[in-house]
């Protein structure tokens, strides 16, 4: 039996792997139990990289919210948030505009728990522990008490989420429901693995993932994009997360070498017509 921390709540099998515990592990978190750390190295004994992708990953999603704030967007729908860590969306939107109100949402509880935790305080910011594969009652939590407006445009983030949603729960229907809550001028940040460069390893990855709390799913650039009708892609479209629109402030050496097969993450930010 598995010793359970003292943050973790009373309801959560800790035996169980989550992939929201392991994003964290990756990213070098605190919040995970043995179980996700297990599988995590399980999935990097067969990928390496993961821990860089990640980080990638991060890196979007922390400059879509930025330009969407620079693009007048003032409330975001983060879908699949998971574990609060640096650079988060509340913290990115705040220093753009401290006025901005976000929702977090996800349905691992220890994500849900520590993000209420340490945004108690912040009336700008709303966390609900649900799962987004039901949009009535996510929609319905997000407008309570009028926390999001949706009469305006509100910029919808699914940030490495969809790989997690299988075709038998109809992702491009789940992206549908979200977009047809919002109004014209709306945005969607999305950022997705792919099978295209790395067939064998990535295929090795989902057997790794049937393990954990949701199994994992990496699509062709044709199948991501038929996930986004209703959207126009802003330039450059969908391309690999690290050649979407990278900061040029930013002189780090790419720890991969700008191997966008190494990374195999597509990204993109569509605006709502």
């Amino acid at each position: 039996m598995l010793e359970r921390p003292l943050w973790a709540p009373d309801e959560i099998d800790i035996e169980r792997p989550s992939v929201a515990r392991m994003y964290d592990f990756f990213l070098g978190g605190s919040h995970n139990f043995a179980a996700d750390r297990q599988l995590a190295q399980q999935a990097l004994q067969v990928f390496p990289d993961a821990p860089y992708v990640v980080r990638a990953n991060r890196a979007f999603l922390r400059r879509a919210v930025t330009l969407l704030c620079e693009l007048g967007i003032d409330q975001f729908l983060d879908l699949g948030s998971g574990i609060p860590t640096v650079g988060n969306v509340h913290e990115v939107a705040h220093a753009a505009n401290p006025e901005a109100r976000i929702v977090y949402v996800d349905s691992d509880p220890v994500a849900a728990a520590h993000s209420q935790a340490i945004l108690r305080d912040d009336e700008r910011v709303r966390v609900l522990h649900a799962d987004l594969r039901a949009p009535a009652p996510v929609l319905l939590g997000a407008a309570a008490e009028g926390h999001l407006d949706f009469s305006r445009p509100v910029g919808v983030l699914l940030v490495s989420v969809l790989p997690f949603i299988p075709d038998s729960d109809d992702p491009a229907g789940l992206v549908a429901a979200y977009r047809e809550a919002t109004v014209p001028g709306s945005y969607l940040a999305i950022s997705h693995g792919t099978n295209e460069y790395q067939p064998e390893t990535v295929g090795e990855v989902e057997g790794v993932y049937t393990k954990a709390s949701q199994p994992g799913v990496f699509r062709s650039r044709d199948e991501i994009l038929a996930l986004l009708p209703g959207y126009e892609l802003l330039p450059p479209g969908l391309v690999d997360a690290i050649r979407w629109r990278p900061d040029p402030n930013d002189d780090r050496p790419d720890p991969l070498g700008g191997d966008v097969a190494r990374y195999s993450l597509l990204a993109a930010v569509g605006r709502r017509g």
